[in-house]
């Protein structure tokens, strides 16, 4: 297999909904333990990546307020490479040297996913561009590292996730059309998850073993009822919506996902949003659209 590295090779990095999220506890090392369905979207940032003598790692595409060393698309490079070099005997051949653009249409604070997305796609093209052969389930050991969502959108299958959300059991919930709609606000992950008015003992969902049995309808986003306190911009996007479709937050917003039977339900939703809200209208997806793109850069 050979790369020409004067090419730019493009992958997309897509997002994600939770179609709920309920926090079952929290471990002492405070991270929350979780119980969700992922499900992607067919709406999609864009990474070009060309590989380059050396082993030097550059994002031409800075995103502003992001210090370099501090995106995850360049955290997860490096900690590739870093993983690589110290396997290898011989460093001599390596080029585990990258340059890496990043096209931004997933909002930042909007509860996506898009920062993980994009640490994954990186991790999967990389994994090929630079040979390195590791198993999805050691890529997605490493994306831990990265943060919780990042081993989702690693394996690519919608899940009914556990643990931290790393525990991902396979699940095909139905591929409705989706308005995904966000007020002019971003939230920090972390203040939600740190913040004392969080529910965080729901009892477990009792599936007996049967994934089969998991009825979304009757779940809930706990980070719903904290949101909606304190973002009023939220709580009357949510309340306009819920007029018009089924409505819930994902993750922990800013987005609110409206499900739809059809693309032209939706998008005459869309048409009558309320001033100053950003929307878009996507398939939801079982399979990752990065799973494709990353076989066939195998076929080349």
């Amino acid at each position: 297999m050979t790369y020409n590295q004067e090419t730019y090779y493009r992958f997309p990095s897509p997002a994600k909904l939770n179609l709920f999220l309920h926090i079952v506890g929290q471990r002492s090392d405070g991270y929350h333990q979780l119980e969700t369905v992922f499900q992607f979207v067919d709406h999609s940032d864009t990474i070009d990546i060309k590989i380059v003598k050396g082993n030097k790692v550059e994002l031409l595409t800075p995103i502003e307020g992001v210090n370099h060393e501090d995106n995850l698309i360049v955290k997860a490079a490096i900690l590739l490479q870093r993983n690589i070099l110290a396997k290898s005997t011989s460093t001599e051949n390596l080029t585990l040297g990258a340059h890496i653009k990043v096209t931004k249409v997933l909002p930042m604070g909007g509860g996506l996913g898009g920062g993980s997305s994009n640490a994954a796609t990186v991790l999967l093209a990389l994994n090929k561009l630079w040979r390195a052969n590791l198993s999805l389930i050691e890529l997605a050991q490493l994306g831990l590292v990265l943060g919780a969502d990042v081993p989702i959108f690693i394996h690519g299958f919608a899940a009914f996730a556990e643990g931290i959300g790393e525990e991902l059991t396979p699940i095909s919930p139905k591929e409705y059309w989706y308005l995904v709609s966000k007020p002019d606000v971003s939230i920090s992950t972390a203040s939600i998850f740190t913040a004392k008015g969080l529910t965080r003992n729901t009892p477990k969902v009792n599936l007996y073993g049967d994934i089969t049995k998991l009825d979304i309808d009757l779940c809930h986003n706990d980070c719903q009822t904290l949101v909606i306190k304190q973002y009023p911009e939220v709580a009357k996007l949510l309340a306009w919506l819920v007029e018009y479709a089924p409505s819930r937050m994902t993750g922990t917003g800013a987005c609110i996902f409206s499900r739809f039977e059809t693309e032209q339900e939706a998008c005459h939703i869309q048409s009558l949003l309320p001033d100053g809200i950003t929307s878009f209208v996507a398939k939801g997806l079982n399979t990752s659209p990065l799973c494709a793109a990353i076989e066939k850069l195998a076929l080349r």
